[in-house]
This record gives C-alpha cells, structure tokens and sequence, in this order.
C-alpha cells in the first residue's frame, strides 16, 4: 500500500492547476446562461452591446411582456404534465426491468440486458420515424399522449437502476421472499426506497431532457395550447416578439429557471445516484 500515491494528496501545483481547469470548464459553460440573463435585462438599443449591465435596467418590461405576449405560463404547465408523465411512467416499468435483470435467473437475460445497451445508442431521431406513423395510426398525434408515449420505456432508466440494484445484498431479497413479499412487493417496497439517490439522478436527467425537447413535439403537436416551453418559445418567437430579443431571453430564462433551482436542490442526490451503482457490495 505504501507504493500507491493517493489522488487526494496533490502536490500545490497540481491542486491549482485543476481549480484553473474546473473554473475555466464551468466559465465556458456558464457564460452562454450569463449572457442571456443578460440579453434579458436590456433595451433593444443595447442588446449587441459588449456588457453584462445595461445602461437602462429594461428587464421589467421583458418579462411583462414574456409574460403576456405568448401564453407562457401555459407552455411550462404543459411541459410540468408531461414530464411527469412521462417521469411515473418510466419509474413504473423500469423499476420492475431493472430489478428483473439485476436479481433474477431466467434465459435470455443476459440478451435482454444486450438490446437494453442497443437502446442506449440509438438517437431519438432514428426512431422519430416509425413512432410518428404509430402515433398516427392510434389517433394520438397532436395531443398529450403522443408527447409521452415514445419515452415511457427508457434505457438509460433500466441499466441505472439495473447497477444500483445490483449493490443490494442479494441476502435482503431472499429474506424478503421469505417473509412472503412477491417479486412485485419487492420492487416497490424493498428495492425502491432503497434506490431513492439513483431515482432522484434519474429523475433530473428525464425531466431536464424532456423539458428541453423540441424535435419531436416539433413532430407530435400543432396545437398551441399543447406546446411545451421550447416549442412554445419558437412560436413566441415568430409572434408579435419577431427578433425582439430582450423578451425572447426573458421567456428563456424564466424556462430555465425551474431546472437550474430543481438541480440545485438535489445535487447531493444527483452525485450519489450516479455514483452509488459503480461498486458492487
């Protein structure tokens, strides 16, 4: 053991040059969400300016009119139904998938478990296709149900509980068994409340990615009064907005605001669940 160095013990040299790398990534990253906080604060006069605080303070303007020229509050009602929608969903068949590839012995497992993995590579996009003709031919199409139902099954969902069930002693299910539980019993009551880190990383993944999704309602709905926030954003953008910038900002902001404090709130979850499945007890 004495001829391992450990990570945690950095040298003065390489400790600040990996504070420099991290801040450098996070200014990167952060710099486009500054920017537009910023877009939303000014005038029309000064949007293309080269500063982050406006001579005239016009962000109470932006956002009454973010507010009142498009139905704003009803395209993040709609995007909050169908994210938790689609949310319940997977957490209902992923959680018995997952718990069936982790604990259970049947053939054809380890098969199942391949195409799981398949489903991990395969871009939305590829499937738009044959899902639009299906939505068309249930009579779905331009209604919630066709914003929910291509994501109900998610891979990404299977092999995230699918590690972290694994880390459950094999022991606490066969004491469940024989205390009389089902399988289904066991999922729900055992394996579930005990996955809740791994739930909750899930969770912000789905509801960030579906919150976001702009291609497919782009394909799925025409309505306005079905639109979630991005599709609904372009529409205020080609509206009375036009390329008026500050309330197009102040519209994206206000629909990045609600992930960004979601997050916030269960980063310590978010890192466990993510990290609680990587080392099998």
């Amino acid at each position: 053991m004495s001829g391992i160095t450990s990570t945690n013990h950095l040298s003065p040299g390489a400790a600040a040059l990996r504070h420099a790398v991290l801040l450098a990534t996070g200014a990167v990253m952060l710099a486009p969400f500054v920017w537009m906080v910023s877009l939303s604060i000014k005038p029309p006069g000064e949007i293309f300016r080269a500063s982050f605080w406006p001579a005239q303070f016009y962000g109470v303007e932006n956002y009454t009119r973010a507010l009142t020229e498009a139905p704003l509050p009803r395209y993040m009602g709609n995007g909050l139904i169908v994210c938790a929608l689609i949310l319940s969903l997977q957490i209902i068949v992923c959680a018995p998938c997952a718990y069936a590839l982790a604990k259970l012995r049947f053939p054809g497992r380890d098969l199942l478990f391949g195409m799981v993995m398949i489903g991990l590579l395969l871009p939305q996009q590829v499937l738009s296709l044959p899902l639009f003709v299906l939505a068309y031919q249930l009579g779905i199409l331009n209604t919630y149900a066709a914003l929910v139902f291509p994501y109900m099954v998610s891979p990404f969902g299977i092999f995230l509980f699918r590690q972290f069930f694994r880390t459950v002693p094999d022991d606490v299910v066969h004491a469940a068994r024989l205390d009389g539980l089902s399988e289904l019993a066991i999922v729900w009551r055992i394996m579930v409340p005990m996955a809740l880190p791994a739930i909750i990383a899930f969770s912000i993944f789905s509801v960030v990615g579906h919150w976001n999704d702009l291609f497919w309602p782009l394909i799925a709905v025409r309505d306005q009064s079905l639109m979630p926030p991005p599709l609904g954003i372009v529409a205020f953008r080609n509206g009375e907005a036009g390329n008026d910038y500050g309330p197009l900002m102040a519209a994206s902001t206000l629909v990045v605001l609600p992930l960004v404090i979601a997050f916030l709130a269960a980063q310590r979850w978010f890192v466990e669940g993510l990290t609680g499945g990587s080392v099998k007890q």
